[in-house]
């Protein structure tokens, strides 16, 4: 999580403002003009199928690790963010610009923060082509140093660009992107980037190694045969610990599915093998905001941990920016899903014109039996927004050794909320304070803990009866102040509760809480590590 080229990725994509909007034009005194650029060239056919693929994960493994290839690095690297910005893709050189299928496919070019060449290839009828990278496929400025490159340098990466029919302009939006090592994106329903998806995590927040970033190598775009809503994309990874085979069924509809089936085969012991991850960034937000040290009043993609798990308990766990790199183990069998999700929507929590309040949500519904292991959250300390300092992942129980084979498949729901919400009510903020009533002394040591809840059987509780929260702490004291009560703004169903903790030393209390009425349960369970202070 600390490596120079992922930090390095994420502040040249902060600049940008939102992920894959990067502008697709320049003036045209200032670019070359990409005549005829709409004819591909593609080297010679080869067979090709997921099963292929798959073999060649396998035999891959088997072979020492040979890092990729930096082309022309001394020139790659003069392409900074400013440069690159400036090369453009030009849209009549599109795959699938004319059809077949809805989505014409763009690339990206190298630049100092995206130096690997990746391999673009197109399927159809079995067979693969290589796309060959040619400078007429950009809008290249007459300075840029990108003009020096040779001749079929390749490619950094690939975007899905919105439907040619659609109602937004194909060639200037895009819907999902591949770039950096095993990272991409997609946009949800509210049209807005946030958050990453990573093909694997590799001993993310291991103590005694550097996390590893294994790359998609090679890419593969399948031919649609018609004119849905869905694209496939084959990928093959490679890593000095894994390699591994991807297909991707991607869906543009509401906001993005991603259909993932994907087999993995290690070369090397792995302490943490993070699978389906997602990384995402939080700053602050209203449960502890330090004094000034940002004017707006929240900066975050995401603001939770949601979790289906395998016995059918719903929880909400708050998430943290912590003053030191913390993991926090969810034990499960079987689970059915999990998600980091952007709960709130309203613009003026945030007041910022990248719209925080768009950000979508991501949630991961496995298939098939994921046997025992644990939804991992990993929370790195951050103090800006350009860091993505949050994962979220399944980590399987078994250890993670040499030769070991995994296969799994999920879905992705790239959305504003859970696809599959609970018939309970939600948390929808959590605050902390200083303990003690108003008025009186304040004790010292004690925190005040507030809780929102919204929405499900809150909503149709009878007048005058209010619900009970049960709260338990892994250590410290709670109370005496407990209190639970409608929020007075006349929305049904909205509640508050709270609570005071006593607690000595620093190390972190884990807190959990639901409500209740009888032995009804009303609303999911709110967890949340309190870190001292």
């Amino acid at each position: 999580m600390t490596d120079f080229d992922r930090r390095s990725l994420l502040t040249a994509l902060a600049a940008a403002s939102a992920f894959g909007l990067l502008p697709t034009g320049v003036t045209p005194a200032a670019a070359q003009t990409a005549a005829g650029a709409g004819a591909l060239k593609l080297q010679d056919p080869k067979p090709f199928s997921f099963d292929i693929l798959k073999e060649q994960a396998r035999s891959l493994a088997a072979q020492p690790y040979a890092a990729p290839m930096l082309p022309a690095n001394d020139i790659v690297k003069q392409l900074n963010y400013e440069e690159w910005g400036r090369v453009t893709f030009n849209t009549d050189a599109a795959v699938f610009a004319e059809g077949p299928g809805e989505f014409p496919v763009t690339f990206f070019h190298l630049g100092m923060f995206f130096a690997k060449s990746v391999d673009m290839l197109v399927v159809k009828d079995g067979t693969s082509r290589e796309i060959v990278y040619d400078q007429a496929m950009f809008n290249i400025p007459a300075d840029s140093p990108a003009r020096k490159l040779p001749k079929g340098i390749g490619f950094a990466g690939f975007r899905v660009q919105e439907p040619r029919n659609g109602k937004v302009d194909w060639h200037k939006n895009d819907w999902a992107a591949f770039l950096g090592a095993s990272y991409f994106r997609a946009i949800g329903e509210l049209y807005q980037y946030g958050q990453s998806a990573r093909g694997i995590a590799i001993d993310t927040a291991v103590a005694d190694r550097p996390e590893e970033f294994p790359d998609f190598t090679k890419f593969y775009i399948e031919t649609p045969t018609g004119d849905g809503d869905t694209l496939t994309v084959y990928a093959l990874l490679d890593g000095p610990s894994v390699t591994g085979a991807y297909k991707f069924l991607m869906t543009r509809a509401k906001g993005v599915t991603i259909e993932i089936d994907h087999t993995l085969h290690l070369r090397k012991d792995v302490a943490r093998l993070g699978i389906a991850p997602l990384t995402t960034m939080y700053w602050y937000s209203e449960t502890a905001k330090p004094t000034a040290i940002d004017w707006r009043p929240e900066v975050h993609d995401s603001d939770g941990l949601s979790l289906w798990t395998g016995t059918g308990e719903r929880l909400w766990r708050a998430l943290n920016n912590p003053d030191r790199t913390t993991a926090s183990a969810f034990s499960d069998v079987s689970p059915k899903g999990f998600g980091t999700m952007q709960r709130d929507r309203v613009f003026d929590h945030y007041v910022d014109g990248v719209y925080y309040d768009r950000r979508p949500s991501v949630w991961v519904e496995p298939r098939g039996d994921w046997g025992h292991g644990a939804v991992q959250l990993i929370e790195i300390p951050t103090d800006d927004e350009i860091h993505d300092n949050v994962v979220a992942m399944w980590v399987p129980a078994e250890p993670a050794k040499a030769g070991n084979a995994y296969s799994f498949t999920y879905k992705q729901y790239w959305l504003a909320a859970e696809p599959f919400p609970p018939a309970l009510a939600k948390v929808v903020a959590t605050r902390l304070g200083r303990g003690g009533q108003p008025g009186q002394p304040r004790p010292p040591g004690v925190r005040k803990f507030m809780i929102e809840f919204l929405g499900g059987p809150l909503a149709s509780l009878p007048f005058g009866v209010s619900p009970d929260h049960v709260v338990t702490a892994s250590r410290g004291t709670i109370g005496p102040y407990k209190i639970t009560e409608a929020v007075a703004d006349g929305v049904p169903g909205h509640w508050m509760t709270s609570f005071d903790l006593a607690v000595d030393g620093t190390d972190p209390v884990e807190l959990r809480l639901y409500l209740k009425s009888g032995d009804q349960t009303l609303s999911e369970t709110w967890l949340f590590q309190y870190h001292p202070f």
